[in-house]
C-alpha cells in the first residue's frame, strides 16, 4: 500500500474517531423554543452541552427564520420566548 492512502486513512479513522467522540461526550441539553417576532411564530429545537448554549441556540435558529437581516435578527433574539420546552 502507498504511503500517502495509508497517511488519508489515518487521517479519516483518526476524524470519524473525534466526530463519535464528541457526539457522545457527557449530558447533553435539548430544548425546543418557540418565538414570535412581528407576527410570525417558530419553533426550534437544540441540543447542547450546557442549558444556556441549548437555549440560545434554539433562539438563534428561530429567529433566523423570522427575521430579515441583522438588526431584526438582534431583535428578535432579546425578545422573551414564547415557550421553551426541555426534552
Amino acid at each position: 500500500m502507498k504511503r500517502t492512502v495509508l497517511i488519508a486513512a489515518v487521517f479519516v479513522i483518526g476524524f470519524l474517531v473525534l466526530v463519535v467522540a464528541t457526539t457522545f461526550q457527557g449530558k447533553r441539553y435539548r430544548c425546543e423554543v418557540c418565538m414570535e417576532f412581528k407576527g410570525g411564530r417558530d419553533c426550534r429545537t437544540a441540543q447542547a452541552a450546557t442549558r444556556d448554549e441549548a437555549l440560545r441556540t434554539a433562539v438563534t435558529n428561530a429567529c433566523a427564520q423570522l427575521s430579515g437581516g441583522v438588526i431584526e435578527s438582534s431583535q428578535c433574539e432579546n425578545t422573551r420566548p414564547a415557550s421553551v420546552v426541555w426534552k
